[in-house]
């Protein structure tokens, strides 16, 4: 009987997608990573610009999924990299803060706006380094990005990386990438904080040995 009910929610599903606008299928084949039916909505004339309730297109949708040849469809075909949803996320942001690495570099390569923010008014730098991609940091790096960069909460990257992270060995990599690419080590935060005096204050020894090195206070 479960089996039968199953089949049956399978055949709704799919009549369901088909049932949907060409612009409403392509989002939901782009974040489903059905590239094939992704390729024919396109060659339909499905908008790659079309926003879903959520503000989402067909390129964040696969972004937030990570569906590498979907993604890479979209912007052949001329998808915004920069288009932000209804949480000031873009593809290019998105893909930056959760280390989709391959569609991040996609992005950027497809001219993405490194000047743009998140709703934290952050940088793809900041919320990379307070993740812990070590991989996306590197790549971030390799821009002109703003790795001084302050959002809304006062923080650099750095200050996130010492303040949100753990003391691991990823987060001393990412310490180290940042201060071997010139990061400020003395903007403190709104109290006046440090990252080394944070460093010290959590016992992240080899993060304030980095910082001290570097001429941190």
């Amino acid at each position: 009987m479960k089996s039968i009910i199953g089949l049956f929610a399978a055949l709704f599903f799919v009549a369901s997608a088909y049932a949907q606008t060409p612009d409403a299928a392509l989002i939901a084949a782009a974040e489903a990573g059905d590239v094939a039916r992704v390729q024919t909505l396109i060659a339909q004339g499905a908008s790659v610009k079309a926003r879903d309730a959520r503000g989402r297109t067909a390129l964040l949708a696969a972004t937030h999924a990570n569906k590498v040849e979907a993604a890479r469809l979209l912007i052949a075909a001329g998808a915004d990299v920069n288009a932000k949803d209804d949480l000031q996320d873009s593809a290019y942001l998105y893909a930056g803060a959760h280390g989709r690495l391959e569609i991040l570099r996609m992005t950027l390569a497809a001219g993405a706006d490194l000047k743009s923010t998140n709703r934290y008014s952050g940088t793809a730098l900041i919320p990379a380094c307070h993740h812990g991609h070590v991989d996306t940091v590197r790549e971030l790096l390799k821009t002109k990005i703003d790795i001084d960069h302050v959002n809304r909460l006062g923080w650099t990257a750095l200050l996130e990386a010492v303040i949100l992270g753990d003391g691991s060995p990823t987060y001393v990599q990412i310490v180290r990438l940042l201060v071997d690419h010139r990061a400020n080590v003395n903007i403190a935060d709104r109290e006046g904080v440090s990252p080394t005096a944070h460093a010290k204050r959590r016992d992240f020894r080899e993060i304030a040995q980095i910082l001290e090195r570097a001429g941190g206070r």
